[in-house]
């Protein structure tokens, strides 16, 4: 298994539907920052939002296993192999991320309950 690098590229707000339907003074996601970057494989990276990572993880994991030899979906939405371009979940201030597959290996760093 591979680590898989996450740069955050953007943090959005739709003004809009903020307008409509958010509470007073929501702004931009407060949590995370454009130009951070984030080291994963199998488990969230500590400091990582628990719900963007609900929304990721399984590009994240196909990229760590593989996945970065091809294209997913056929080739018909990312052009560049071990790339892909995800966000997170949240409607009004969606977080818009680069995973990127890497060499460097993964290695276990914690003890299997037993």
């Amino acid at each position: 298994m591979k680590k898989v690098k996450i740069t955050v590229l953007k943090t959005t707000l739709d003004a809009e539907l903020a307008k409509e339907y958010g509470a007073e003074g929501l702004t931009a996601c407060p949590m995370l920052k454009e130009g951070q970057v984030f080291y994963a494989d199998y488990a969230r990276p500590e400091g990582f939002c628990d719900e963007a990572w609900k929304a990721i993880y399984q590009y994240v994991f196909a990229l760590a296993h593989g996945a970065e030899k091809g294209l997913f979906y056929y080739g018909d939405w990312i052009r560049v192999p071990g790339v892909a371009i995800c966000s997170c979940n949240d409607g009004l201030r969606p977080v818009i991320f680069k995973l990127e597959a890497t060499d460097e290996t993964s290695e276990i760093d914690y003890t299997p309950v037993r």
